[in-house]
């Protein structure tokens, strides 16, 4: 499988100072992932806690493009608390003040859409947040600074704050997260400032705005939502399209014996590939076995691998669109010319006048 990697790289600002965690420590490290269950979290208390050590809070700037990877931001001192009000207290503020005007707190598999709710869901459940903060938290070393020469800013897809602060048993780490529109950015060589009475060349290569109000929150391995449309366009994340992906791949391994690459996964491949998972809830899985559909792929003479188990191997995206289509049997011979064709759409046909129903 061609997996994409991007490297992590540098935005530098001008008159910028270090702001980032110390880069070899394990405790500053330790894994947001594997804190306390969503059940036993809670956003209330969480909140009056920060609430009360603020200022003993440090803060770090991460940007993030399409594919998740992470790229560290250097920022002005001067903007320090400018950052912690604009991520932070936002968000804190919102949770404490509203929880006196009957503020609740759901899980996000019963979100609706409500006023005066905010939804929480586990860290693990969301694979592209998951992956996000784990890159944070343990490949740090690894992750370099943007810059918009080198990574082109039409390419971000969001910025997210790590706050860190002193814990009981070592530092403690909270994300709240924002997405940020490619439109939010102006560039400097066709960009002016007002100063005063007078325009001005923009002295920065790049102007970004910041996107206003809350969004995301990732806190001891829960996800805090206050922002439902928001959370799902930053990690693209489809609940109900997420609950049939896992069923439709349950069933498939249930009834086929499968092979995969080390670290790729069934339900990694399905995920944002609503039209084969469509295609899937269409299909009766199992009705054909595994025998017949590798000698079907034989007769159509395509390249569907099997290992020395006999179990059938998908090794990327292409293959299991081809071991979909084999189910869905969308593929056939001409009896007229011979050739091999992919069906794209099938319309069953009404049984002839005059011959019974067959089957």
């Amino acid at each position: 499988m061609e997996e994409v990697s991007e490297e992590a790289a540098v935005v530098e600002t001008t008159e910028t100072t270090e702001n980032a965690a110390p880069e070899t420590s394990e405790a500053t490290a330790q894994s947001t992932s594997n804190s306390s269950s969503s059940n036993n979290f809670d956003v209330f208390q969480w909140a009056n806690n920060i609430d009360e050590i603020k200022n003993n809070v440090s803060v770090e700037l991460f940007l993030f493009n399409k594919n998740y990877a992470p790229y560290k931001v250097r920022y002005s001192e001067g903007l320090t608390q400018t950052v912690k009000a604009m991520f932070m207290l936002e968000a804190v503020d919102y949770v404490v003040k509203e929880a006196e005007k009957g503020l609740e707190c759901r899980d996000y598999e019963l979100s609706d859409g409500e006023d005066k709710v905010i939804y929480k869901i586990p860290l693990e459940r969301v694979e592209r947040a998951e992956s996000l903060i784990h890159l944070i938290e343990h490949e740090y070393k690894d992750i370099n600074y943007f810059t918009d020469n080198e990574y082109e800013f039409k390419r971000i897809k969001g910025i997210v704050a790590r706050f860190t602060y002193p814990g009981d048993e070592g530092p403690e780490s909270f994300y709240i997260a924002k997405n940020l529109a490619a439109s939010s950015a102006l560039k400097g060589k066709v960009s002016w400032e007002l100063n005063g009475e007078s325009f001005e060349p923009l002295t920065a290569d790049i102007a970004i705005k910041m996107p206003e109000g809350n969004e995301t929150a990732i806190v001891n391995g829960n996800i805090v939502i206050f922002n439902q449309g928001k959370f799902e366009k930053l990690f693209q994340y489809d609940y109900k399209s997420q609950l049939i992906s896992e069923q439709k791949a349950k069933e498939l391994q249930e009834a086929y014996r499968l092979s995969f690459p080390e670290g790729l996964t069934l339900n990694a491949l399905l995920e944002d590939k609503k039209p084969l998972v469509k295609k899937l809830q269409n299909v009766e899985i199992g009705a054909m076995k595994q025998d017949e559909l590798l000698d079907y792929a034989d007769e159509m003479q395509l390249e569907l691998m099997t290992d020395d188990q006999g179990q059938i191997i998908i090794m990327d995206d292409k293959d299991l669109g081809m071991f979909v289509n084999l189910l869905n049997e969308d593929y056939f011979v001409s009896p007229v010319n011979g050739k091999r064709y992919e069906i794209k759409s099938k319309k069953l046909l009404d049984e002839p006048e005059g011959e019974p129903p067959r089957g």
